[in-house]
């Protein structure tokens, strides 16, 4: 097992930002991954699995441990009746390639999920959607190396406690374990779900009433490279905040203040608001820009590495970001992207 020295994370992110990693090893199967741990552990190291090196932000330090590539690939496709299958991932398979594989099967479930950045495994732990559609709704089960125990476990859906853009593994506490599979449960003969506004205003515009599997995917690859930047021309980490969660009261209130202001609830007393549009239309900051960091003017929850910025001026400006929403309306604006730094 090759266990490199001082690498350089910048490389490794799409946010291209970030130091060095002390020790650094790209795992290609549970023996090596279980090497690799033993490393960690022999030398009292902290350690994190880097999958397609999105959605993270990493301290311009970088980090004093070890840091896991999970290059983990296979797939199986089990036909479970005439109408369902259950595919199966290695958790390092590039996300939008087993999207893609899902679809020649012509299997039902992915297809609005083309195109996000990233591994099979981080799905599973940052519980990732658009368009209408999240991985909760269609995963089977989990397989993760508990790194206390060194034993396998297998997670149902259940067991990963899914929740908007969280799961059981986000959890400091469960960090313990690494995912090195992924099973979704998928229909032969499903529909599509074109609900999502931008689905229906794309396929509007293409006169397309019924659309097939493939035109879906067709259509959120294009929305999807329409509305986000880049990423050979500048360096991002996928929606760096989360959407706003808020009670019915303080929902009825925005509303009453902001008529125009889109939203649905989630629960009887919780609902969903996009930041996006509360960014846009209430606090005007639309491509809001300073110095190597801004908004994209196309969506501005995606913030942008112009080129040079460090950890330091990006999580500066995020803050910036917070704080001006919590002055306009008085909600907590959270990161949906992680910060990886040393203790």
């Amino acid at each position: 097992m090759l266990i490199q020295e001082k690498i350089s994370l910048k490389d490794l992110t799409t946010f291209k930002i970030g130091g060095l990693a002390r020790y650094f090893a790209a795992v290609k199967n549970m023996n090596e991954l279980k090497e690799t741990v033993f490393f960690a552990k022999e030398r009292n190291l902290p350690f994190f699995v880097l999958g397609g090196g999105s959605n993270i932000l990493v301290n311009d330090q970088g980090f004093d441990g070890l840091v896991i590539k999970n290059e983990i690939k296979n797939k199986a496709h089990v036909e479970m009746s005439s109408t369902s299958s259950i595919v199966i991932f290695g958790a390092g398979e590039l996300w939008d390639e087993a999207v893609e594989y899902t679809v020649s099967k012509n299997l039902y479930g992915l297809e609005n999920l083309s195109g996000v950045p990233g591994t099979v495994g981080a799905t599973a732990v940052q519980n990732i959607g658009a368009y209408g559609q999240e991985i909760m709704n269609v995963l089977c089960s989990v397989k993760a190396l508990d790194t206390e125990t060194m034993e396998e476990k297998i997670f149902n859906n259940y067991d990963c406690d899914f929740s908007y853009r969280d799961s059981f593994f986000k959890s400091k506490e469960n960090k313990r374990y690494i995912i090195t599979e992924v099973s979704f449960l998928l229909k032969s003969n499903g529909e599509v779900n074109i609900g999502y506004k931008d689905l229906q205003i794309y396929f509007l515009g293409k006169n397309i009433s019924k659309p097939n599997l493939n035109e879906v995917r067709e259509a959120v690859l294009d929305i999807r490279k329409n509305k986000l930047p880049d990423l050979g021309s500048y360096g991002l980490a996928g929606s760096f905040f989360k959407n706003l969660i808020v009670d019915k009261d303080k929902y009825d209130e925005l509303k009453g203040k902001y008529p125009l202001m889109p939203g649905f609830f989630e629960s009887s007393d919780k609902a969903k608001v996009p930041l996006a549009w509360v960014l846009d239309n209430i606090c005007h900051l639309n491509g809001y820009r300073e110095g190597n960091v801004g908004l994209y003017e196309k969506q501005p929850i995606v913030l942008v590495n112009y080129g040079g910025a460090t950890e330091m001026e990006v999580s500066d400006f995020a803050k910036k970001i917070q704080k001006i929403v919590k002055d306009k309306i008085d909600v907590d604006v959270e990161w949906e992207v992680e910060l990886i730094k040393n203790k």
